[in-house]
């Protein structure tokens, strides 16, 4: 019974997807922008650490006119919405903290938090006068067959020992040497954001652990990502569907650059939206002006 219904439904979109009514790129959408970030505090939680004299302090006055020079380029992009990797559930907090920083007559940055939250998302927020700002991150959720091998010690010693010595370790895409000591902020931002960049990266959730198995055959690997990574950005994506949005305004999503390998997908198939490369609006002192990342649509 359960298979006819899914078959019944999938048979149902898949006639509402080929003939229904889809709106068109080119009619007034949602504007969206996104900004893939490095972690500005570098609390080295992902699989790549960053050592010790390869980070930068952005407090330090010279970062802070880098960061103010980067708020006033995307202004630009004027937009109506800002939206920070910040818990979701967390919202009352994160209006909470914004509040607090506007409330600071010539409230210097430098006086809060290293994340690009504050340093970014609340810095130009304030520069265009908004009255809030929007959390959109949250976890994924993982299949109960994952949650049982997580909680079984032998195999989550197995599945670490895999993690972190697979046969696909050699494959796994480098980033890079980051730019932000050499060029600035700005050109790593523009470095971690262009598309070839942010396509490779998504390679990286598609070997090595990925192919876990738990039990010869299984998907246990699949099943992890799914939660880990691609439950997670499509959960992510809904939050940024919840915003107070309509067709003509434009959201600027700020975010660790790893997720836009899926959110950017996201938004150029979606129907309500159209996104803009950032590289529009940011830039550095020694490119060109007028230089254009406009994607073809």
């Amino acid at each position: 019974m359960f298979y006819k219904f899914i078959i019944a439904v999938s048979l149902l979109l898949t006639s509402t997807l080929s003939f229904g009514q889809t709106p068109d790129k080119n009619e007034e959408t949602i504007k969206v922008v996104t900004l893939g970030t490095f972690h500005f505090q570098f609390p080295n939680l992902d699989v790549v650490k960053v050592e010790d004299d390869e980070k930068i302090d952005v407090l330090s006055s010279e970062y802070q006119k880098q960061l103010e020079a980067i708020a006033e380029q995307l202004e630009g992009f004027n937009p109506t919405h800002i939206v920070v990797e910040h818990k979701f559930a967390e919202q009352k907090k994160l209006t909470e903290e914004y509040e607090a920083y506007l409330s600071i007559r010539n409230a210097e940055l430098n006086q809060f938090p290293r994340n690009e939250v504050y340093q970014l998302g609340f810095r130009l927020a304030k520069k265009l006068g908004h009255n809030s700002i929007f959390a959109a991150d949250t976890w994924g959720r993982m299949y109960s067959t994952v949650s049982e091998v997580l909680n079984d010690e032998a195999k989550v010693a197995e599945f670490g020992k895999y993690y972190k010595s697979n046969p696909d370790s050699e494959l796994r895409y480098s980033s890079g040497k980051p730019l932000y000591k050499s060029q600035g902020i700005a050109a790593e931002l523009l470095r971690l954001n262009s598309e070839k960049n942010i396509k490779k990266s998504l390679g990286n959730y598609l070997i090595g652990h990925f192919k876990f198995e738990a039990e010869e055959n299984d998907y246990f690997g699949a099943d992890f990502e799914t939660g880990r990574w691609f439950s997670r950005n499509l959960r992510i994506f809904r939050n940024i569907q919840r915003l107070p949005a309509k067709p003509g305004d434009r959201i600027l999503v700020i975010f660790g650059s790893g997720h836009m390998n899926l959110l950017n997908l996201f938004f150029d198939a979606s129907p309500e939206y159209e996104r803009e490369h950032v590289g529009n609006y940011l830039n550095t002192p020694k490119q060109a002006e007028g230089t254009s990342f406009t994607r073809d649509r």
